[in-house]
């Protein structure tokens, strides 16, 4: 019985996807999402425009600016009424000399540098709270882009199964037809048609898990964009050219100048900054504190030679003088100093997690670059020669159905590993990108519009 061609074409169809994994051949479905994409680009655009943490993080922004004028400005001077020495045995304004109404300003005015300081520690926060805007967009980049290269990665599987489906039915068919014959067994049969079951079962479950993911994006994108007309088209591996001329810029284990430019650590930065001018805060109080205060009485009673009293004016200097600072100033000092040093202190356990959690993304890298070049190189040729000897094997009556089931299956299970190989490589380099940030990369000579996603991770726009 002669299932020779049919065989081969499941290998050779497996291993030609595989083997053009890497550079996305032109002439499967998913190679125009490869050169593609710009849809990526206007994805993460409209997730940045949509995405409501981003635009709390800028009303805030705006908020603290406008603070800041505000904390610049002295208080509001008070307004004085009243009156004073009425005899209340007649309650008359012009019975009485020392009768008057008055009315008076007081002016209250800060410490020292006080209104100077609050306006630059005001400052300060607005441009913390910028940086946990760049943060949110590196984390929004990020996630789009990992749920962009799960996508890419699902279709990529279900054009595998889709190629294997298609040929096990051409299989089935044979084993049919050879069956009506007497030429082949009935477990032979119902073993090919187990098996289309099984790939049909498979299919279904990589369908629910595409619509899983873009039910994911719809958190930027919004819900009517999950209604729109025709498929989107992903990938599982972008071009982090820009990622690798950044990793050239570090050596060894410590990745601290890259790190220092994440927003991450520029929010540690400007929480220390924040601190010191508490600190500055803090030694104002130890300046006195001025006030002013007029006051002008008008009178109606007449004087001791029958004429009209004359209205008084008064003016008063206030200094609050910080004499008693042991329980008040020196201690709210100090505890400013502190919490500098607590500032610091974060700021170092901040860069120490993240130089680990980018060795930790290194050590990956480097393992699934190993991996891919076995799987390429050895794996998937050694698994398609099994595949051919285990057919001739049963063209020979030497092997069983089982077995060329077994190999194939075999086969598929390695090229599916590879696939999700490389969409875990691109997934660990979209993750480096987070932490260590990139440039937009230069077009390349296979892909003119693409653009590396660094750009993007680091802020920019496409």
């Amino acid at each position: 019985m002669n299932l020779k061609p049919t065989i081969l074409a499941v290998a050779v169809s497996v291993g030609g996807v595989v083997a053009s994994w890497p550079v996305a051949a032109a002439d499967t479905p998913l190679a125009s999402a490869a050169v593609q994409p710009s849809t990526l680009n206007q994805l993460i655009a409209l997730a940045l425009n949509n995405d409501a943490g981003r635009k709390q993080f800028d009303a805030q922004t705006n908020a603290l600016r406008q603070m800041a004028f505000a904390s610049a400005t002295e208080m509001d001077p008070k307004l004085k009424l009243g009156f004073g020495n009425l005899p209340v045995d007649s309650f008359r304004f012009d019975e009485d000399l020392m009768t008057n109404l008055s009315i008076g300003l007081m002016q209250q005015f800060e410490r020292g540098e006080t209104l100077l300081l609050k306006q630059k520690q005001t400052h300060q926060k607005a441009e913390s709270v910028q940086w946990q805007t760049a943060l949110r967009e590196r984390e929004v980049v990020n996630q789009v882009t990992q749920l962009w290269l799960e996508l890419g990665y699902q279709q990529a599987a279900a054009q595998i199964l889709y190629e294997n489906k298609r040929l096990m039915q051409e299989m089935e068919n044979f084993i049919q037809t050879n069956y009506s014959l007497g030429k082949s067994e009935a477990q032979d049969l119902l073993q090919a048609q187990l098996q289309v079951s099984r790939l049909d079962d498979k299919l279904q479950a990589n369908a629910q898990m595409q619509r899983r993911i873009q039910s994911q994006l719809s958190e930027w994108l919004g819900a009517a964009w999950l209604a729109r007309p025709g498929a989107l088209k992903a990938s599982n591996q972008l071009d982090w050219h820009a990622l690798e001329q950044r990793l050239l810029q570090t050596s060894g284990t410590a990745h601290y100048p890259l790190l220092r430019a994440h927003p991450s650590v520029q929010i540690a930065d400007t929480a220390i900054a924040v601190n010191r001018t508490q600190v500055d805060l803090a030694e104002q109080a130890y300046a006195p504190q001025f006030g002013v205060e007029v006051m002008y009485a008008y009178r109606q009673a007449d004087n001791m030679r029958g004429e009209p009293a004359s209205d008084l004016l008064s003016a008063y200097l206030t200094l609050d003088i910080p004499l008693f600072t042991d329980n008040r100033q020196d201690r709210t000092r100090a505890a400013a100093q502190y919490q500098v040093g607590a500032a610091q202190s974060n700021k170092d356990l901040l860069l120490a997690q993240m130089n680990a959690k980018v060795n930790a993304l290194l050590t990956d890298k480097s393992n699934l670059e190993q991996r891919l070049a076995r799987y390429q190189n050895t794996l998937l040729a050694q698994a398609k020669a099994r595949t051919q000897a285990v057919e001739r094997g049963y063209q020979n009556n030497t092997a069983q159905f089982n077995d060329v089931i077994t190999a194939a299956s075999d086969e598929l299970a390695l090229a599916l590993e590879q696939a999700r190989l490389t969409t875990d490589l691109n997934l660990v380099s979209s993750n480096l990108a987070f932490f260590l940030g990139g440039d937009r990369a230069t077009a390349t000579q296979t892909s003119p519009h693409l653009f590396d996603r660094q750009s993007m991770i680091a802020g920019g726009t496409p």
